[in-house]
């Protein structure tokens, strides 16, 4: 048994040193060279635009807020078109009854006040009454002191009883007066007794709180059974839309941005709510009143919007791009093409001169494949937005491929003896070192604009 073991020992050991030699002679043919696998983009033809991009929030055109002015507990809600009661989202016409408030206050202090209303005229007929009673006993007095004036040169009558006359007549002048201010007095009273009616009125029809305004209950704010108190400002029960048809954005803009916005100017957004959809408005309001926020100035952007299917609903945050510029059926390609820069040694002899330019910012460039290899063509670029470009001048066409980057590296062979164990991986060193100086590259290229 043990010379048939010794025996396969000897007989193996040729094989393990055919593979071996096999093994080292493979590796010894073989290098790696790291050969770039490229990132492409189309050019296309479409429409651009150069937006400045802001969050703001819907708002109904105009919102009526409907308060009480009395205070009182809510006892009853009006009803809708349908019937049922006020709620929210609820349609409303003008005049329409949104709410009672306990009216049995009020109804008392009015007919209080009509009360005070007639005492005040009574006292007026009271003292027209006596008007006349004091003309009377004016009339007397005038006479018999015209008499006495008669008869008092021929000593007809004393001159006590002349005297009296004359004192009967004065005192009968100043009666009447008098009477004349009470009567003034009692028609002012009148005017103050009916000016307290007519507010004890208003009063009460204040218990009736009616819609002001054609439009849809936004907001409720109140219970049945719930007291309003009224004090220096009305009491806020309802909020109303007065038309859903026409919205507003009111977008917060920050301050380095705000210079590019005007009146007019045309916005594009969309909400949450519906992310497939845009929506187009314009800009109808800048306001002045800015806000800081974390040091950070703002200003409030109106843009009006038509909302004829009702699909934005109030208080939705929506996204909104003021579109500074747009081109429309240009030719684009991706930025990202002409930020790229290759490594000089993929750049061909012929290309070297264009390739020194654009390194000089002297050009702009994006590099194409043809048959594997790189070739650079010479633009002129337009409007930009970060992402697309537009080409003003070159030799470029629609469905033509840009490179935009490297996506990897891969290993070819290259018929050179190396130096190292066969049976070892090889390391990514080269590979790692070669994507670094292209990132590198790409960086440095886009730091100075290019």
């Amino acid at each position: 048994m043990k010379k048939l073991k010794t025996m396969l020992k000897w007989a193996a050991l040729p094989v393990i040193a055919v593979l071996v030699w096999i093994g080292w002679s493979r590796w010894g043919n073989e290098q790696e060279t790291a050969m770039p696998v490229f990132r492409t983009g189309e050019v296309t033809v479409g429409d651009l635009q150069k937006t400045i991009s802001a969050s703001g929030t819907v708002e109904p055109e105009e919102l009526v807020d409907v308060g009480a002015q009395v205070t009182g507990p809510i006892v009853s809600f009006g009803k809708d078109a349908s019937g049922k009661e006020v709620d929210y989202g609820a349609p409303v016409t003008e005049g329409m009854v949104l709410a009672v408030i306990d009216d049995a206050i009020y109804t008392a202090s009015l007919r209080q006040a009509e009360a005070a209303v007639l005492q005040a005229k009574a006292n007026l007929m009271n003292a027209k009454a006596q008007k006349i009673q004091l003309q009377a006993k004016m009339t007397l007095a005038k006479n018999n002191y015209e008499r006495s004036v008669r008869l008092r040169p021929e000593n007809a009558i004393a001159e006590s009883e002349y005297d009296s006359a004359k004192a009967e007549f004065d005192a009968a002048s100043a009666n009447l007066n008098a009477a004349d201010s009470a009567i003034a007095q009692a028609e002012a009273q009148i005017a103050s007794a009916e000016a307290s009616r007519d507010s004890a009125r208003r009063n009460l029809e204040y218990c009736t709180i009616k819609s002001p305004v054609q439009g849809v209950i936004i907001d409720r704010r109140v219970n049945i059974g719930q007291t309003v108190v009224s004090s220096m400002s009305a009491s806020s029960l309802f909020l109303i839309a007065k038309d859903l048809k026409k919205m507003e954005i009111w977008v917060s803009v920050n301050e380095a941005d705000i210079g590019n916005i005007f009146m007019g100017q045309k916005a594009q957004f969309k909400v949450d709510a519906f992310p497939g959809r845009v929506f187009y408005g314009k800009v109808c309001k800048i306001r002045l009143n800015a806000s800081m926020s974390q040091n950070v100035v703002t200003y409030v952007v109106e843009v009006a919007t038509d909302n004829p299917d009702g699909k934005l609903l109030p208080y939705l945050t929506a996204n909104v791009d003021f579109v500074l510029d747009e081109r429309q059926n240009v030719k684009l390609v991706p930025s990202a093409a002409l930020r790229y820069m290759p490594d000089e040694t993929l750049v061909q002899e012929s290309q070297k001169e264009l390739y020194q330019a654009r390194m000089d910012r002297k050009a702009r460039l994006v590099w194409t494949l043809r048959d594997g290899q790189l070739f650079a063509v010479k633009v002129k670029t337009g409007l930009s937005n970060g992402l697309q470009t537009e080409i003003v001048e070159g030799d470029i066409q629609p469905g033509d491929q840009l490179v935009t980057g490297i996506v990897r590296s891969v290993v070819a062979s290259s018929g050179k003896s190396g130096g190292s164990n066969p049976f070892m991986p090889s390391p990514p060193k080269r590979k790692n070192q070669n994507r670094a100086q292209e990132s590198q590259r790409a960086k440095n290229a886009a730091a100075k604009g290019f």
